[in-house]
């Protein structure tokens, strides 16, 4: 497997070493230099194979002699333990083609990225137990990047975690998940929109004094690593979508923020995967959509909404999506149909939907960002084309238990993992907005650890 950067194609490195750096110096992104499909007799076991089985053969696809391939195995079924159910959406007030979820929050951290995290964990901790060494992540988020981390590399013997999130602007369980793990992951609290936690990441894995001294990585999207697990899901769920009797290809709905789950989408169709469209789903971070729409790039500075999590005003994955799409605009738009959508319009999908599907058992609950992306599918189903779709659903609803109690006034039973964190004893360090404040604190984690 070999990569290149996104702004120079003639930058090569093997996997290990863009799982480790991250970016590549020249501040591009690395990208795959050949996406191999994935062989007929993959497609034709399909309908018999299990999520992780699909992983397997996704990653040795990928990754070729990167990794044993029986430790390829070992990693993916250790870090794909759990569901990833595709639930039909009975909406009573509402006519036209079906509706899906794709329930992508049964893992420990309850939101989708613990398919990235865990795999990664696994990836990194087996690159480093071979060469003895030992290594910093250093990891911004929006909300759920920084949970599913903290839940996928808590304990590692050779990997500290150190995670950077805008104070004020993420739920209070979804700090509780960053800030209560103790042991290898510290919290850093940042004066800030999440653009701001993320360039600081960025100027260290450019910072070379600092990197002369400590080895650091990053566990976001902008590390490919992230995007190789999250492709399973979309291959898993075009075997349920088949199996609950669809018959054309799905248009894919993501919610979106920093790009990575619909890159991963992108790259799921390189290999093969048949998909009708896919919809960009995003809040008034409407940068993609923009883009979409007039042709023109323009990152602005992000404002914080009730689905934090894609609170992103300046998507680092857009630089891998220019790149697979060859940097020309009506490509783009030929594959992605992008639309954004405020506050009110979120809580009102939140509360339609939640009444439209009650039963005796109560209604479909869903997170602010999974509403996004219904009121997305539902906006390109009366507009553009009305085809059946499925809309990825990132977290689990309980995670945003404030917000979600108060539009759909009525009480939420949270599942027992949200329920015990939530009471934890929380540590976290404030650092302002000050590089050197984190300077610091990654060299003096790198020094304790090494002094142990």
């Amino acid at each position: 497997m070999k990569l290149y950067s996104t702004n120079n194609t003639t930058l090569r490195a093997d996997f290990a070493t863009a799982v480790f750096q991250a970016l590549p110096k020249d501040r591009g992104l690395y990208m795959l230099v050949d996406i191999p499909q994935l062989p007929l007799s993959f497609w034709e076991a399909l309908p018999n194979l299990s999520l992780a089985e699909i992983g397997v053969a996704i990653t040795k696809n990928l990754l070729g002699d990167s990794l044993p391939e029986d430790r390829i195995e070992a990693l993916v079924e250790a870090a794909i333990d759990f569901p990833a159910p595709l639930v039909p959406l009975r909406r009573s007030e509402r006519d036209g083609s079906n509706q899906y979820i794709l329930e992508l929050f049964h893992g420990p951290s309850l939101a989708f990225k613990d398919f990235g995290a865990r795999f990664m964990a696994g990836v990194m901790d087996e690159l480093l137990a071979a060469k003895g060494e030992r290594l910093i992540i250093l990891v911004a988020t929006s909300g759920d990047t920084g949970g599913a981390v903290a839940a996928g590399f808590h304990g590692s013997d050779f990997i500290d975690v150190i995670i950077l999130y805008p104070k004020g602007a993420v739920s209070d369980i979804q700090e509780a998940q960053l800030t209560t793990l103790g042991g290898n992951v510290s919290a850093l609290r940042v004066d800030g929109t999440f653009d701001d936690c993320q360039a600081m990441v960025k100027q260290a894995f450019v910072d070379e004094g600092l990197r002369a001294c400590v080895n650091i990585s990053s566990a976001n999207s902008i590390n490919i690593s992230r995007l190789i697990p999250q492709s399973f899901y979309y291959v898993d769920a075009y075997k349920q979508w088949l199996a609950a009797g669809e018959k054309g290809d799905p248009v894919f709905c993501v919610p979106s923020g920093n790009f990575g789950n619909l890159t991963a989408g992108l790259l799921a169709e390189r290999m093969g995967l048949p998909v009708h469209k896919f919809i960009a789903a995003t809040n008034a971070n409407d940068t993609v959509t923009r883009y979409a729409n007039s042709g023109t790039y323009a990152p602005k500075a992000s404002v914080r909404t009730i689905s934090n999590a894609m609170d992103v005003g300046a998507p680092s994955n857009f630089a891998r999506m220019e790149d697979l799409f060859g940097s020309t605009w009506n490509t783009f738009k030929e594959s992605v149909y992008a639309v954004s959508f405020d506050d009110k319009e979120t809580e009102r999908q939140m509360a339609n939907c939640f009444t439209e599907t009650k039963t005796e058992k109560g209604g479909y609950v869903l997170c602010p960002h999974t509403a996004v992306g219904l009121l997305a599918l539902d906006k390109y189903q009366a507009e553009v084309e009305d085809v059946p779709g499925i809309v990825l659903g990132t977290a689990h609803p309980g995670k945003f238990l404030p917000d979600v109690e108060r539009v759909l006034a009525c009480k939420l039973e949270l599942p027992e993992a949200l329920e015990t964190v939530r009471h934890l004893p929380r540590e976290m360090k404030d650092i302002g907005y000050d590089y050197d404040a984190l300077k610091a604190h990654v060299l003096n984690v790198w020094a304790d650890r090494q002094g142990e």
